[in-house]
């Protein structure tokens, strides 16, 4: 059919190039090809130009077979160089960028001259592939032959720069500039935040609002990311009032961006106001509420928000399931917990990495070390978070001696333990009496893994050595140590003379704490504790009267219950359930001894 077209109409060539435009499959593409190689005048640089980009471009077209092409075209013109280097950046095959070079060599080599096309093409590969060596080169031939003064090449260059975390040579183009333009500010302000500068990033977009440029919406989500890694309220609430004022398009990167900021900075209310007001939601918004809620630690709250995605029909992904473990985890919801160990079977995800992790934690810190222990032998790939998680479930149910091995296992295999490894292991020890062990691996810490220690660390053995009741060695180590010691480190001492009866040494640790957190209450009530443990009422009631002049209230323990997947937390007075007095009424036959589950029955078997 093709074939008759082009040999029926009088002027052929424009029979060729609508037959192009027409062409549906490849077998067309194909045929108008063979056409075009018969006939010797339809063989002109605007044919080939035509063809080769149809076939490169199009979704219906063929690379490979362009490039075939292309290579068979006596002296291909900038525009034809252009097509071709323009489909492999576009293409997501690997070996796109040495195809990209090639040409841009032979098109150098033949005598045809890049223009402010070819450059920006060429540098999109490099950055993609983050490949800075070939870029500089390129680089160079911009500034030899006057291109990069195109605003265009400048901000590619910069991109690539930026992209590879060179924010310096950003900032030399940027300010070396007599043209900029939004994407020059945006990249500027991104080379920033890409370095864990955003001080710097912020700096930078003050500075070009100062300039009278309108930020749009991709420069509002660099500089909010910025904003929630400075955890600056303020600022982000005027950013905010920035977008309102200039009435910039509240798109869901936007809105997500948002979230994750108020999130970040503390204002839990409101980010999830924004979430609520957003037109549009997908799964990264649901996402960045649901860990922002557990990074703020409102592990109820965020499992809520995982209900309530679910019953909007909302599929979670990975980040999701892990974000959702976590809040398991920390809530003890073992329920909810299994019922998404199904879910990740059931779709076929593999239990590995972040998601095998998560599990490992979520079963280990629900005391179901055996299950953590099962998920863990079962993993594919294991990782220093992978040991790490099972090294701290072992210690937190009791298990030292078996955290122990896991880690001498780890350092056989080959991986390399991290600092939450040791506060892990250390842990360990500490719980299970193990003092040689726990000297011994604080000493490798430094000396064989290179790790400097952190207060944490430093907390671990002065608990280690308290619970052991060695409380002088304690003490010693304490006033040796390199770091000023922190409230966890002292009140951990307190903690052991409280259990070992040093009531001298308890007050002079008391007056410590006072000193450093004076409106705290833990340090008041242990001390009150230790004084009626030593029948000293009259120094403990003190220390009560001293609390209520001060104003401290005593925190209220709290427990939790899951019940159906739905969890229950409860506080000491709490009267704030929907069934309270049910719950109170039950409370008090079980007091008194007079509950009968009706519905319980008992049979033996």
């Amino acid at each position: 059919m093709i074939m008759q077209k082009l040999y029926t109409p009088p002027q052929q060539l424009s029979s060729v190039l609508r037959s192009l435009e027409s062409c549906k499959s490849m077998e067309d593409l194909k045929q108008i090809h063979s056409i075009v190689l018969k006939t010797k005048h339809f063989q002109t640089h605007l044919v080939w130009t035509k063809f080769i980009s149809f076939c490169a471009l199009s979704p219906l077209g063929n690379l490979h077979y362009a490039a075939l092409v292309f290579d068979k075209v006596d002296n291909p013109s900038v525009n034809l160089y252009n097509v071709i280097i323009r489909a492999f950046a576009s293409s997501k095959e690997k070996t796109s960028l040495e195809n990209i070079l090639y040409f841009y060599c032979e098109m150098l080599e033949s005598g045809v001259i890049p223009d402010n096309f070819t450059i920006p093409f060429v540098l999109k590969a490099c950055t993609k592939e983050k490949a800075l060596r070939e870029g500089e080169i390129v680089h160079c031939y911009a500034v030899k032959t006057g291109i990069l003064s195109d605003v265009y090449v400048k901000n590619t260059l910069m991109r690539l720069y930026a992209v590879c975390g060179l924010y310096h040579a950003v900032k030399k183009l940027f300010t070396g500039s007599a043209q900029r333009d939004l994407v020059s500010w945006t990249t500027l302000i991104q080379a920033y935040a890409n370095t864990d500068l955003p001080e710097e990033a912020v700096r930078a977009f003050l500075e070009m609002v100062e300039t009278e440029f309108r930020a749009d919406g991709k420069t509002m989500v660099i500089v909010l990311s910025a904003c929630s890694k400075l955890k600056d309220l303020n600022l982000g609430r005027k950013l905010h009032r920035y977008m309102s004022d200039n009435k910039v398009n509240l798109d869901v990167f936007v809105g997500n961006a948002l979230v994750d900021m108020y999130l970040k900075c503390g204002d839990v209310d409101f980010a999830c106001k924004v979430f609520k007001e957003m037109p549009i939601k997908n799964v990264v918004s649901w996402n960045s509420l649901i860990a922002g809620l557990t990074h703020q630690g409102k592990f109820k709250e965020a499992l809520n928000v995982f209900r309530r995605m679910q019953s909007e029909g909302v599929k979670p992904d990975n980040v999701t399931l892990v974000g959702v473990l976590n809040s398991c985890a920390n809530l003890g919801a073992l329920e909810l917990g299994e019922w998404v160990h199904s879910y990740i079977g059931g779709n076929r995800i593999k239990p590995d990495g972040f998601i095998g992790n998560a599990l490992v934690d979520m079963y280990a810190k629900c005391g179901r070390i055996d299950q953590a222990s099962e998920v863990f032998k079962n993993m594919k790939r294991r990782d220093v978070f992978s040991y790490t998680s099972m090294i701290v479930g072992l210690a937190m149910n009791g298990q030292g001696e078996k955290a122990l091995e896991f880690f001498s296992e780890m350092c056989v295999v080959g991986i390399k333990p991290n600092g939450v490894t040791f506060i892990g292991v250390l842990s360990a020890c500490s719980h299970a009496g193990l003092v040689q062990e726990g000297k011994q691996l604080f000493k490798e810490m430094s000396s064989l893994y290179k790790i400097e220690p952190q207060m944490e660390h430093y907390g671990c053995l002065v608990d280690l050595l308290g619970r052991a009741g060695l409380i002088a060695e304690a003490i010693e180590f304490v006033r040796t140590m390199p770091i000023e010691p922190d409230t966890f480190i002292w009140g951990s001492l307190l903690g052991s003379c409280k259990t070992h009866g040093e009531l001298e040494l308890a007050e002079t640790i008391m007056k410590k704490l006072v000193e450093i957190e004076p409106d705290k209450d833990g340090a008041y009530v242990v001390m009150s504790n230790i004084y009626s443990s030593a029948n000293r009422q009259k120094d403990a009631i003190e220390i009560r009267k001293t609390m209520k002049e001060r104003k401290i209230k005593k925190i209220p323990g709290c427990s939790v219950i899951e019940l159906d997947g739905i969890v229950h937390e409860f506080r000491k007075g709490d009267k704030s359930h929907l069934r309270t007095k049910e719950i109170y009424s039950m409370l008090d036959e079980v007091m008194n001894g007079r509950f009968h589950d009706r519905n319980f029955k008992c049979s033996a078997g």
